[in-house]
C-alpha cells in the first residue's frame, strides 16, 4: 500500500495555507478545492430549475438527480443511487426517515438507541448557545425517541461502559450490553459507526449479525437497523451492503463538503416501510424523494460529486478502499504521539484521564478527548481558552451532544463542562500533533 501524500493532500484544501492548526475536525472539516469548483461552476453555469426541458435545465437535472446520487452510492456502497436521499443535515435525513417510518410503527414497538451523536453543539464569542428544550434531541437518537413518543413506542438505551478497570472513563459500546435489551418488540436498533467522544469505531458488521441472531431467535417481525457514520466516514469506507444494515447517514461536512447530509434508505426498506411525505400528489413511493419534502439545495447536492473526486486522488489505483487504508495508516501516527503524551505516568498523576480508548490501533480514530480531575481538576473549558488565547490551534470544550454518554459517566463529570476534544484528521501533521502537545505541556504544568 502506498503511504498518504500528505503535501499532496494539503494542496487539495486552500484554507490549509493560513498555517492555522484545525484540530476540531470531528465538528466539521475544511472543504476541498474540487467541492469548491463544483460549488462555483454549478452556481455560474447550471442555476436553473430542475426538469424543464431547455438545454440548462437538463444539464442541471443531470447534476443533481443523475451524477450526485450515483458518487453518493459510492460512499455508501449502495446498490442503487436509488437508495439515497438528500437532506441539509444529518438530523433532518433522519427525522424525515422517521417520519417516513411512523405509520408502521405500533405502541409497544421498542427502539434501541444509544448516548452519542444526539446533536451538534454551537459555541461562539465565548459563550455557550445551549439548546432550546424543544431541539435537545437530534441526530441518531432524536428522532426515534421523539417518534416513541408520537406512537407509544418505547426507548431502550445501550450504554457505554468501561473496558479497563484503571480507567472509569475508558468507556465504549459492547454487544454483550445490547443483546439482553432485544425482545420480540423490538423494531428499531440505532447506533453509531464511530462515537464522536470516545473515538473510537463499532465493528458494525459483527454487531449487525450478532443482533439479527437474537432477533431471529426471539421471531422478532420486523428489524430495521439505522447506523450513524456522521464521526466514522471522514476515517474509515462506509459498505452498507456488507454491514447488512437499513439505514445509514453520513455529514458531508465532515467529509470535505459542503453542509449537507445523505442518508442511505435500503431499497426493500424504501418500497415497504417507508411512505411519502411529500406532496400527495406527487408519484414517488418508489423513489427516495419521498423522504426529500422541498427539497435539498442543488448547488450543494452538485458540490458533494467533488468528494469522491478527491478521495479517488489520494493512491495511484484511485480506489476507494486504498484511499481509507492509506488515511487510516496515517492518523496512527497523528494518534501516537498524543495519546503517549495524555497517557504518560506524569498526566497521570495530574489528573488527566482519556475518556475512551487509551490505546493506539486501527480500531480507534484520532478524535481524542480527555478530563482533568482530582487534587488539580482542571475546566475543560479553561484548558480550551488557553489554546484559543495563543491563537494558533482550533480545539473545543463541551459533550457535543453526547449528553447520555457524557452524564452517565462515573465518576461524575460536570455535562455542562464535559471533556476537551482533539480530533484530527489525514490532512493534518506531525508536526501540528507536536504543537497541540507542547502547547498542553505549558497547560498543564
Amino acid at each position: 500500500m502506498a503511504p498518504l501524500d500528505v503535501t499532496h493532500v494539503r494542496s487539495q484544501f486552500p484554507s490549509l495555507r493560513n498555517g492555522f492548526i484545525f484540530a476540531d475536525n470531528a465538528g466539521g472539516s475544511q472543504v476541498a478545492q474540487g467541492v469548491i469548483d463544483r460549488l462555483t461552476d454549478y452556481l455560474i453555469n447550471t442555476n436553473a430549475q430542475l426538469g424543464a426541458d431547455y438545454s440548462i435545465s437538463a444539464e442541471s437535472t443531470r447534476k443533481v438527480l443523475v451524477e450526485a446520487p450515483a458518487e453518493a452510492a459510492k460512499l455508501f456502497n449502495a446498490k442503487s443511487p436509488n437508495e439515497i436521499v438528500f437532506g441539509s443535515s444529518s438530523t433532518l435525513n433522519l427525522e424525515n426517515l422517521a417520519r417516513g417510518l411512523e405509520s408502521g410503527i405500533k405502541a409497544g414497538d421498542e427502539f434501541i438507541v444509544t448516548g452519542e451523536h444526539e446533536g451538534t453543539q454551537y459555541h461562539y464569542g465565548g459563550f455557550d448557545m445551549q439548546p432550546m428544550p424543544t431541539l435537545y434531541d437530534v441526530a441518531n437518537v432524536g428522532p426515534w425517541k421523539k417518534l416513541a413518543a408520537r406512537s407509544g413506542a418505547i426507548v431502550k438505551y445501550w450504554k457505554a461502559t468501561p473496558t479497563k478497570e484503571s480507567n472509569p472513563y475508558s468507556v465504549a459500546l459492547k454487544l454483550e450490553e445490547v443483546l439482553p435489551l432485544i425482545t420480540p418488540r423490538t423494531r428499531i436498533v440505532a447506533f453509531t459507526a464511530c462515537s464522536n467522544i470516545l473515538g473510537s469505531i463499532v465493528p458494525v458488521k459483527d454487531y449487525t449479525a450478532a443482533i439479527r441472531k437474537k432477533a431471529a431467535e426471539l421471531g422478532v417481525p420486523k428489524l430495521e437497523i439505522s447506523i450513524d457514520c456522521v464521526s466514522y466516514a471522514p476515517h474509515r469506507r462506509i459498505d452498507v451492503q456488507d454491514w447488512d444494515i437499513d439505514f445509514c447517514v453520513l455529514s458531508f461536512y465532515k467529509v470535505w463538503g459542503p453542509h449537507i447530509s445523505a442518508l442511505y434508505v435500503k431499497d426493500t426498506a424504501l418500497q415497504s416501510s417507508v411512505t411519502s411525505i411529500v406532496h400527495d400528489f406527487l408519484d414517488v413511493d418508489k423513489v427516495p424523494h419521498k423522504l426529500e419534502p422541498g427539497g435539498p439545495g442543488y448547488e450543494l447536492v452538485y458540490a458533494t460529486t467533488g468528494v469522491l473526486q478527491y478521495l479517488q486522488s489520494l493512491t495511484p489505483d484511485n480506489s476507494l478502499s486504498s484511499a481509507s487504508d492509506a488515511m487510516a495508516e496515517h492518523e496512527q501516527t497523528l494518534l501516537r504521539p498524543l495519546i503517549s503524551f495524555l497517557t504518560d505516568p506524569a498526566q497521570w498523576d495530574r489528573g488527566v484521564r482519556i475518556v475512551g480508548d487509551d490505546t493506539v490501533h486501527l480500531g480507534r480514530v484520532p478524535t481524542v478527548s480527555f478530563v482533568v480531575v482530582g487534587p488539580r481538576a482542571t475546566k475543560s473549558k479553561d484548558i480550551v481558552k488557553e489554546f484559543d488565547r495563543r491563537g494558533k490551534v482550533g480545539i473545543r470544550w463541551g459533550h457535543f451532544y453526547a449528553y447520555t454518554l457524557i452524564d452517565t459517566l462515573e465518576p461524575k463529570v460536570d455535562v455542562d463542562d464535559a471533556v476537551v476534544r482533539i480530533s484530527l484528521v489525514h490532512y493534518n501533521t506531525v508536526e501540528e500533533v507536536q504543537i497541540i502537545v507542547d502547547t498542553l505541556k505549558e497547560i498543564l504544568i
